[in-house]
């Protein structure tokens, strides 16, 4: 059966949906498009050569019964769309942050649950191949036992997305509980929380506003810098989110009894970081030509897939997807276990309570 999509929210990120959908005939297809603003709904529509559009939820649930719902609004909104769409019989692909709290999170997962209906969150970048290669190098033992792991995600304020954010003050962003960091911060978490299988690891988090630029507003509390240090039973992490660093990157370093891995995201690499057992000098000079080659076959293997048509920025996204829809229709498990979304909501609850009202100028 191919499944009926329906995607609600017609922003950027949802061009993304669309197209990444469209890879997957065989499994599902974008049948009916929705935006509170209906020219949004339209546009996507007209793009993408959509059936439908709407400028209202329920009227689209009611007339398409689509099997899968797709949620791209902003977050505030997502527990009530989400609701509608479990009443009306749908499986439910949302964007992060998931909601807004743990209480939420809590309440729409056991809705899904009670309506016998499937669950999954937007962390893309745990599938992307860079990830997945690194998981399967964990798994072998490659690394031996997780020491650290580090996670940095860089930010643009000037870019697209944080000039618009910042040019108004009444953007979706600034009343988010967390603001920026609270929009962004899955992406690090989930790198942790991967190796790190602790329910309630000890985290201590601290913020900070290094930007000079100032509004008179109450955009100049947004946090542009945000530091964490998590510790659990046999392993801890580093979360670094930067709005100041250049060049701005997506990187995970995960620290082994025995290797060490290098994950650059924005640049699709893995790099393993051996020991070198050469004496003297040597030792320190062949790991710079092993980098490099390492680095080398990264860029080779790199330049096939873009020749295969397989070197995209949403490759992560289409396998979340596609392992989403096979879950639908297989009855297994989901891409992203529960336990780890509520594990996720819980430490940016706890973040976003100690950096609340603890905001310190560099």
């Amino acid at each position: 059966m191919v499944l009926k999509v329906a995607i609600v929210g017609c922003g950027k990120i949802a061009d993304g949906h669309v197209e990444e959908v469209r890879k997957m005939p065989e499994l599902a297809c974008v049948t009916a498009v929705c935006d509170l603003e209906s020219l949004m709904a339209e546009q996507l529509a007209r793009r993408y050569s959509i059936p439908a559009y709407y400028g209202d939820f329920e009227m689209l649930l009611n007339k398409e019964r689509p099997d899968v719902v797709h949620i791209a609004t902003p977050p505030a909104s997502h527990l009530a769309l989400a609701r509608m769409a479990l009443t009306a019989g749908c499986h439910l692909y949302i964007e992060k942050p998931l909601t807004l709290n743990l209480r939420e999170t809590e309440e729409l997962i056991r809705l899904a649950n009670e309506a016998d209906r499937k669950l999954t969150v937007g962390y893309s970048y745990l599938f992307d191949p860079p990830s997945l290669e690194a998981h399967k190098l964990v798994n072998s033992g490659y690394v031996g036992d997780i020491v650290h792991i580090e996670s940095s995600y860089g930010y643009n304020l000037a870019g697209p997305f944080g000039a618009a954010m910042m040019g108004d003050a009444m953007h979706w962003v600034h009343r988010l509980p967390g603001k920026l960091i609270h929009n962004n911060i899955d992406h690090l978490l989930y790198r942790v929380t991967e190796y790190l299988p602790d329910d309630r690891p000890d985290i201590h988090a601290k913020g900070f506003v290094r930007r000079t630029v100032r509004y008179g507003d109450h955009r100049d509390d947004l946090l542009d810098e945000l530091r964490v240090m998590v510790s659990g039973a046999n392993a801890t992490a580093n979360v670094t989110f930067t709005c100041g660093a250049r060049p701005t990157g997506y990187i995970t370093r995960i620290y082994g009894s025995v290797n060490t891995l290098h994950v650059d995201h924005t640049n699709h690499t893995l790099i393993a970081e051996a020991s070198s057992y050469l004496p003297g000098a040597f030792g320190r000079i062949a790991p710079a030509f092993h980098t490099a080659r390492r680095y080398l076959k990264q860029g080779i293997a790199n330049v096939g897939r873009f020749r295969r048509a397989d070197f995209h920025y949403f490759a992560g996204l289409n396998t979340l997807l596609g392992r989403f829809y096979q879950s639908i229709q297989d009855g297994t498990e989901e891409p992203v276990p529960y336990r780890d979304i509520l594990r996720i909501s819980w430490m940016i609850d706890e973040i976003i309570q100690q950096t609340a009202g603890n905001v310190a100028n560099l």
